[in-house]
């Protein structure tokens, strides 16, 4: 939760309009301003005061324990032109929140960290559990001393200037070893515990165990990544709650699933319970790995549950991201923060152009030309095995005669895959237009490159038989004229003259232009690769200037018919 606090009249109306947006996150503190900045502090796990700097410092001063657990806290000035991260930039999340109460406040984030003033992602905001000395190693890569990465496998890291030696360290490890001097400790989500349980067992023979057999493994409690265990029970609320006290999900498989695994300990008792010889070391085994810790059963009388430990393989990581039509304001946020996250970058070397910017210092381009599309898959593909952190980049959305067909038919199961929506093209000429696509509509391609014609040809034929709104992509090139006529004709067949038909080219890049006209008057030649033509329905109006297809709202027929 994130409380708010202000003073003033103006700063209570900023404060409102962060409430309205955010209505599930924020709690408002009404009251004289001291007492309802302590009430947040111990309540909330971030505040954003509406107050003066100064004013802040002072009064959450006496509340300061420790970075680790003190909340993030976020200064917005009285004019509303800044959001300051004032204390707790990483540990608190009050970095990101400074950027995202300025995104809806039109307000400037100001954060001073000093790894994000260069670049760099801190230690702290990888997204693994970290400990040891995160100050002074992040001195160390700030003042561009060696520091040594030791990775006990390859999980997939941001871009850092980690070396092969040094006086620094950065260890990437699931085992329960203690920091040493001038060593960060990085917690891979390596380890799946797989739990099985009577009937009423409680949580905490069922956390006893857990912890015990990754104790005496030799194995930190950081690095578990997931309880599992069979469908039969995935209410048991003692495996239930252990998992809300660990922090990690709990994931259930069916008992068919889990008995196809095999396993060194399988076992009657729970083949007559719930259908399978083995829950603890199947549910474990599933997805892979190595059995660290077999079958052990907890010390009650009689044993209630059971556990195993399995170390599951590093698994890479693939963004598919959409970088929209090419305006900068609309590339989202989660895309920025997918480029921002990535040490590999996979693209079109003109889609790189585009976000170089965004991207951290250190993060290695692999970009090449047109025509290149399997290729730059299978790239992307590689590095993400290789325990790569990769973002793989296509315009409009990914998924849109894009990059994440080619990428999701090279991948399989051993990387995780992140898919990252953009605005497409058809989205973003549409709002120009005005409004075409308020009713049903399809999207064709025209390039017969992939696709023979004879299959175009029947899809454009059903579209316009059906009478949907059509977008056409890649409509025209040099060396490819006569398609686009071709579909026009098509259309003509089943739709007015008189039909309005939009014409955007580079929708909403610097140079973009548009016309509205209709099927009649279409001059192809107005159309090449950077243009998309969308053709109406025979309920689409030019409606002052803008091309509208009805929704088909009863009560506007209804006035229309008394009109």
């Amino acid at each position: 939760m994130i409380g708010l606090i202000s003073a003033t009249a103006a700063g209570a109306a900023a404060r409102d309009r962060l409430a309205a947006a955010w209505p599930d996150r924020t709690r408002v503190y009404d009251g004289p301003v001291g007492d309802a900045v302590r009430s947040a502090f111990a309540e909330c796990e971030q505040l954003v005061c509406f107050l003066a700097t100064g004013a802040v410092v002072r009064l959450i001063a006496p509340l300061l324990r420790e970075k680790a657990t003190d909340p993030g806290v976020v200064c917005v000035d009285e004019g509303g032109r800044f959001a300051v991260s004032l204390v707790g930039g990483h540990g608190g999340g009050a970095n990101e929140l400074a950027v995202a109460v300025g995104e809806v406040l039109a307000a400037r984030p100001v954060v001073t960290t000093a790894t994000d003033a260069v670049g760099l992602p801190g230690l702290d905001t990888l997204g693994f559990p970290v400990e040891g000395s995160v100050a002074a190693v992040s001195r160390a890569l700030l003042d561009g001393e060696p520091v040594a990465l030791r990775a006990e496998s390859s999980w997939p890291l941001p871009p850092l200037p980690l070396a092969g030696e040094g006086a620094y360290t950065v260890r990437l490890t699931d085992r329960a070893v203690e920091p040493a001097a001038n060593e960060v400790l990085l917690r891979p989500p390596s380890l799946v515990v797989g739990v099985g349980a009577s009937k009423g067992a409680p949580v905490e023979e069922v956390l006893t165990l857990i912890e015990a057999a990754v104790r005496d493994a030799g194995l930190s409690p950081r690095s578990i990544a997931e309880l599992a265990t069979v469908d039969a029970k995935a209410g048991e609320p003692g495996i239930v709650e252990a998992a809300a006290r660990l922090g990690v999900p709990l994931v259930t498989h069916s008992a068919a699933e889990l008995a196809e695994v095999r396993v060194p300990n399988p076992s009657d008792a729970p083949l007559a319970a719930v259908g399978t010889p083995s829950v603890a070391e199947a549910a474990a085994l599933l997805r892979g790995g190595e059995l660290l810790v077999p079958k052990r059963k907890s010390d009650g009388r009689p044993a209630m549950a059971t556990c195993a430990v399995v170390r599951r393989p590093a698994r890479g990581r693939l963004a598919v991201v959409g970088l929209g039509p090419g305006a900068r304001d609309l590339l989202t946020p989660r895309a920025k923060a997918e480029l921002r996250r990535a040490a590999v970058l996979v693209g079109l070397d003109q889609y790189v152009d585009q976000i170089r910017d965004l991207l951290r210092p250190g993060t290695r381009i692999l970009e090449s030309g047109l025509g290149a599309e399997e290729e730059r898959a299978r790239t992307a593909v590689a590095e993400a095995r290789a325990g790569q952190a990769v973002a793989l980049i296509g315009s409009g959305d990914a998924g849109v005669y894009a990059m994440a067909s080619p990428a999701l038919a090279e991948a399989s199961d051993d990387i995780d895959v992140i898919g990252v929506p953009g605005v497409t093209a058809a989205l973003a000429a549409g709002a120009i237009l005005g409004a075409p696509l308020g009713h049903d509509h399809v999207s064709i391609s025209l390039s017969d490159l992939h696709t023979p014609w004879e299959v175009i040809e029947r899809r454009v034929r059903a579209a316009a038989e059906a009478d949907l709104v059509v977008t056409f992509y890649n409509p025209r090139s040099r060396g490819r004229d006569w398609q686009l006529p071709k579909a026009l004709a098509i259309l003509a067949g089943h739709r007015a003259p008189a039909t309005p038909v939009g014409v955007v080219r580079n929708a909403s890049r610097p140079d973009e232009s548009s016309r509205l006209t209709t099927l009649g008057a279409l001059d192809p030649a107005w159309v090449d690769m950077m243009t998309v033509v969308t053709v109406g329905n025979t309920a689409t109006r030019n409606i002052a200037g803008r091309m509208v297809t009805p929704r088909g709202y009863r009560w506007q027929t209804s006035e229309e018919g008394a009109k």
